[in-house]
């Protein structure tokens, strides 16, 4: 099966992590895949780079890693196409921590056999999740004084890869 919809990990609940008192090797999550996102920095932290815009999220959220990552490629592209390959500073601000888990549930014939339903549903790591609280910043932009409309237009289009609505800040 593929990913299962965003809507499924996007509601904030609380962090959920099994504590065992009889046996401590099991009261951690194993096997945390690790994110798609790898790199957090990209461009060119010049000094000259005066104007700083920032991404904030409207509301409290869980952001998964794959978000994320297509946030950052569609900003990074579209400050490519305005600015050039080295003319400005791209920072994603949060870090997908939070490990998701999904009970996985079999389908099909003969699955009643092997099926413990709800029975030991703690759940196997599946992805991580950034938990964003409402006006926290995302992504940080550092341009040289003039292009304000290609920060713009690229945070429009990074903001369409996620899951709550947001709005631009300078400083």
């Amino acid at each position: 099966m593929g990913l299962r919809p965003g809507r499924c990990y996007t509601t904030l609940k609380r962090p959920y992590t099994r504590v065992s008192i009889h046996k401590p090797r099991k009261s951690y999550v194993k096997g945390v895949p690790f994110p798609k996102i790898r790199s957090f920095e990209i461009g060119k932290p010049r000094p000259e780079y005066s104007n700083r815009f920032y991404l904030t999220v409207n509301s409290p959220v869980q952001i998964r890693h794959n978000s994320l990552e297509a946030t950052r490629i569609a900003a990074n592209k579209a400050l490519e196409k305005g600015f050039g390959t080295d003319m400005y500073f791209l920072k994603v601000l949060v870090f997908p921590h939070h490990v998701m888990r999904e009970n996985a549930m079999a389908t099909g014939a003969g699955a009643d056999r092997f099926q413990t339903g709800m029975r030991l549903s703690f759940g196997k790591p599946i992805g991580t999740a950034a938990r964003v609280r409402a006006g926290q910043r995302i992504l940080e932009v550092r341009v040289p004084p003039g292009k304000d409309f290609v920060v713009k237009r690229a945070f429009k289009i990074a903001s369409s890869k996620l899951p709550v609505p947001t709005k631009i800040e300078t400083a």
